[in-house]
C-alpha cells in the first residue's frame, strides 16, 4: 500500500506539473514597454552575409512562434524592438536550448555589433551561462531598434522569443529549470526504485525498464539543452550527437522492454519481427547521425518513433485481449506517451500551436508513462505471486496425496529391500572371494615377472662369470706342471751343489739341466699363466661389483645413487644377450647423484634394454648391425636417460598399449607382459616421466626424466 501510494502521489505531481505548463503557455512575449515585430528570410545555402541581408526583403512571420521544422536552411530573423520606458537591462532570449548557432547583429555607428550563442560555443565562452540564446540589447528609452538574428539548427527549428528586463528573463529561465527539475526528479525516483527492485528480484524486465527510463530522461535533457549544460559543457561534438543517439537508444530499450514484458515473441510473432526491423532502423539512424548528417538522422528517427509508438500500442492492446492482464496497465501508460509524441510531432508540423504544453508534450507524456509503467511492473509481480501461491497450493495437494502413496509403498519397499539386501550380501561375498583370488593371481604374476628377471639375471651372471673362471681353470693345470718342474729343478740344483765335482763341472751340469727343461721358456710360461689367472680374478671381481650395484639390497630405501653406475651394471647383466653381434654406444654425461630407489631403476633399465635387444634380434637375427645407444644428461632439476635401439620399432597401437598389464608383442612363453607396466609404475613412483619415440621398421627411443630430489 505504501509503495502504491508513493506512485500515486508522483503521478498527481506529474499531472499538476503538466497543467502548470499549460497555464503558463507563451509565444513571442515582451515586458511592458517593449514591442516585438518579427519577419524572416530563408537562406537555403547559408551563404548570405549581414550586408546583403540588410538590403533584402523579409517576410512577416504570421505565427506567434516561428516553427520551421527539420531543415538545413539558415534563417535570418529581423526583430524590431521599441522601448517606451527607460530599461537599462533589456535582454532578448530565444527559448530553445538546442539551436546549433545563433548570431545577433545589432546596428551601431561603425556597422554592426555581433554577439554569438548556440551549441557551437562551449559554455565557458558564453556570457550568459544558460543553454538558451540570450543577448543584451542597447536600446535607450523612447527609441526603436531593428536587430538581425542568423539562426542554424540540427534539430527542429522553433523560435519562441522573449524580450524584457534581465530579471524577468532570468526568472523565466529559472522556472524552466524548476519544471525540468520536477520531471527529472520523477525519472530519478523511478530509476532508483526500479533498479533496487531489479537487484532484489533479478527480473530482466526491470533491467530493461531502468535502461529505458535512463535513456528517456537523457532524451528530454538533450531536447531541453540541460545535458549539454551539465554533462558535457565543453564538448560540442557530443552536443550535436547525443540528441539523436539518446532518442535512438530510448527506442531500442523500449522495444527490449516491451518484447520481454509482454512476451511479444510468443504472443504476437508478427509484431515481434516488426519491432526487430524497427530496431534496425534505429541503428541505421545512429550511423547516419555519426556521419554528421544530423537533420536526415532526426527525420528518420522521428518517423521511426511514431512507427514504434503505434506498433507497441497495437501490441499492448492485442495482447491484453488475449487475457494478459499486465498489458492493460502497459497500454494505458503507453497511450500517454503516444499522445505526447503525436502532439509534439503535430506541433513541429505546424498543425498545433506552439505553447509550453505542446513543446513539453513528450516531457509530460513520458513522465506519466514512467509512473504508470511502474504500476504495470508491480501488477506483473502480483501476477507472479498469485501464480506462485496457486502453484504452491497445487504442490501441497500433490504432496499430501503422495504421502499416502509413500506410506503404502514403504511396507512393500521394506520387504523388497530386505530381499535385495540378502542378495547383495551373497553377491558381496562372491565379489570378496573373487577379489582375493585376483590379488593372489596378481601377486603370482608379479612374482613370475620377478622370477623371469631373476632367471635373466642368473643367466647373464653365469655367462659373464664363466669366461673369467675359464681363464683361471685353464691356467691352473699348466701352472701346476710348471711348478712341479721348478721343484724338481730345485732338487737337482741342490744335488749338484753338494757334490764333490769342481765348480766348473757343476756350472756345466747346471747349464745342461736348464737346457734340458727349457728354463727360459718355463719362466715366460709361468708369467703368462699367472697373468691370465690374475685377469680372470679381476674380471670376476668387477662382475660381482656390478651385480652388487644392480641388485642393491637396500632398494626399498631412498638413497643417493649414480645413474651411470646403474646403467653400467645393467649392461654387465645383459652382456650375454648382446652375443658380440649387437654394439653398445655409451654417451654418458657427468651426472649429479639423485635420490632414488636404485635397484628398482636398474630393473627399469634391464626391461627396456632387454626389449630393445629383442627388437634388434627380430630385425637382424644373428647378423651384425644392431646398435643400442645409451645417453645421459642433466639440468638444474632433473636427469635424462635415453635408451635407443635400431630394431623393429612400434606402430601407434602398440605405443598406446605398451604400459597395459599383460600386453606383449613377444611370442607365447617369451614374456609376461608385465615388464613395461612395472617400469611405468616405477618411474611414476619416482615422480618422473617416460616418453616414447618410435617409428615402425626404424627403431625406438625411450626418454626417461627423473628429478634430482624426491619431494
Amino acid at each position: 500500500m505504501k509503495i502504491a501510494g508513493i506512485k500515486f502521489y508522483l503521478l498527481v505531481a506529474t499531472i499538476l506539473f503538466a497543467q502548470f505548463h499549460v497555464a503558463s503557455a507563451q509565444g513571442i512575449s515582451s515586458d511592458s514597454g517593449v514591442l516585438t515585430v518579427v519577419s524572416v528570410l530563408e537562406d537555403k545555402e547559408g551563404a548570405y552575409d549581414i550586408n546583403k541581408v540588410a538590403q533584402m526583403a523579409f517576410v512577416p512571420e504570421p505565427k506567434p512562434v516561428p516553427i520551421y521544422g527539420l531543415t538545413q536552411s539558415v534563417y535570418w530573423v529581423r526583430v524590431k524592438l521599441s522601448n517606451t520606458k527607460h530599461i537599462d537591462d533589456l535582454l532578448l532570449k530565444i527559448h530553445n536550448g538546442i539551436l546549433k548557432s545563433v548570431i545577433l547583429y545589432e546596428p551601431v555607428a561603425s556597422g554592426y555589433k555581433v554577439q554569438y550563442a548556440g551549441d557551437s560555443i562551449p559554455f565557458s565562452s558564453k556570457f550568459f551561462k544558460t543553454q538558451f540564446p540570450v543577448f543584451r540589447i542597447d536600446l535607450p528609452a523612447d527609441s526603436t531598434k531593428t536587430v538581425f538574428l542568423r539562426i542554424a539548427s540540427n534539430n527542429v527549428m522553433e523560435l519562441p522569443m522573449s524580450a524584457g528586463y534581465e530579471m524577468h528573463i532570468q526568472d523565466a529561465i529559472s522556472k524552466d529549470q524548476l519544471f525540468f527539475g520536477i520531471y527529472f526528479g520523477i525519472v530519478c525516483v523511478m530509476f532508483f526504485y526500479n533498479i533496487f527492485i531489479y537487484f532484489t528480484v533479478r527480473d530482466k524486465n526491470y533491467l530493461y525498464y531502468v535502461m529505458y527510463i535512463a535513456t528517456v530522461g537523457l532524451v528530454q535533457a538533450c531536447l531541453k539543452g540541460y545535458a549539454a549544460k551539465f554533462l558535457w559543457p565543453e564538448n560540442t561534438w557530443l552536443t550535436y550527437q547525443m540528441t539523436n543517439i539518446s532518442l535512438a537508444l530510448s527506442g531500442i530499450f523500449s522495444i527490449f522492454f516491451v518484447i520481454n514484458f509482454l512476451n511479444v515473441r510468443q504472443n504476437r510473432p508478427k509484431i515481434f519481427y516488426v519491432l526487430m526491423f524497427i530496431q534496425v532502423i534505429y541503428f541505421v539512424g545512429i550511423a547516419i547521425n555519426l556521419s554528421g548528417n544530423y537533420v536526415a538522422a532526426q527525420q528518420m528517427l522521428q518517423g521511426n518513433a511514431s512507427l514504434v509508438s503505434i506498433t507497441i500500442m497495437t501490441a499492448g492492446i492485442s495482447i491484453y485481449r488475449k487475457g494478459y492482464k499486465p498489458a492493460l496497465y502497459f497500454s494505458i501508460s503507453w497511450s500517454f506517451f503516444l499522445a505526447g509524441v503525436l502532439i509534439y510531432i503535430l506541433k513541429d508540423a505546424g498543425v498545433l500551436p506552439y505553447n509550453n504544453f505542446t513543446s513539453n508534450a513528450i516531457l509530460i507524456g513520458s513522465g506519466l508513462e514512467v509512473a504508470l509503467l511502474s504500476f504495470a511492473l508491480a501488477d506483473k509481480i502480483n501476477t507472479y505471486r498469485k501464480e506462485k501461491e496457486q502453484s504452491q497450493a497445487n504442490e501441497l495437494r500433490a504432496v499430501q496425496a503422495n504421502e499416502q502413496l509413500v506410506r503404502e509403498q514403504n511396507v512393500i519397499l521394506e520387504k523388497k529391500v530386505n530381499e535385495r539386501t540378502y542378495e547383495l550380501k551373497l553377491s558381496n561375498d562372491g565379489l570378496n572371494k573373487a577379489l582375493t583370488d585376483l590379488k593372489e593371481a596378481e601377486t603370482q604374476l608379479v612374482e613370475k615377472e620377478k622370477m623371469a628377471s631373476l632367471g635373466q639375471l642368473t643367466a647373464g651372471i653365469a655367462h659373464e662369470i664363466n669366461n673369467p673362471i675359464n681363464f683361471v681353470t685353464s691356467n691352473v693345470k699348466p701352472l701346476n706342471r710348471d711348478v712341479l718342474i721348478l721343484i724338481d729343478a730345485i732338487n737337482e740344483l741342490e744335488r749338484i751343489a753338494i757334490g764333490d765335482s769342481p765348480a766348473a763341472e757343476k756350472l756345466r751340469s747346471i747349464q745342461e739341466y736348464k737346457n734340458d727343461i727349457d728354463f727360459d721358456y718355463l719362466k715366460v710360461e709361468i708369467d703368462q699363466l699367472l697373468g691370465g689367472i690374475s685377469e680372470g680374478a679381476s674380471r670376476t671381481a668387477e662382475i660381482v661389483k656390478g651385480l652388487r650395484i644392480f641388485s642393491r639390497l637396500d632398494e626399498d630405501d631412498l638413497k643417493k645413487a649414480d645413474i651411470n653406475d646403474g646403467l653400467e651394471s645393467t649392461l654387465i647383466i645383459t652382456n650375454n644377450l648382446l652375443n658380440n653381434t649387437i654394439r653398445v654406444v655409451r654417451d654418458y654425461a657427468n651426472l649429479p647423484l639423485i635420490e632414488c630407489y636404485p635397484g628398482k631403476l636398474n630393473q627399469v633399465f634391464l626391461n627396456i634394454i632387454s626389449n630393445g635387444v629383442y627388437a634388434i634380434r627380430k630385425k637382424f637375427g644373428d647378423s651384425d648391425g644392431g646398435v643400442v645407444t645409451i645417453r645421459t644428461s642433466s639440468d638444474e632439476t632433473s636427469i635424462y636417460v635415453t635408451i635407443s635401439d635400431n630394431g623393429t620399432g612400434m606402430d601407434e597401437n602398440t605405443k598406446k598399449r605398451l604400459y597395459e598389464p599383460f600386453f606383449t608383442t613377444k611370442d607365447v612363453g617369451e614374456g609376461t607382459g608385465l615388464g613395461m607396466s612395472i617400469a611405468y609404475n616405477t618411474i611414476n613412483k619416482h615422480n618422473g616421466q617416460i616418453n616414447i619415440n618410435s617409428e615402425l621398421g626404424k627403431g625406438t627411443d625411450f626418454i626417461i626424466k627423473l628429478p634430482l630430489i624426491q619431494k
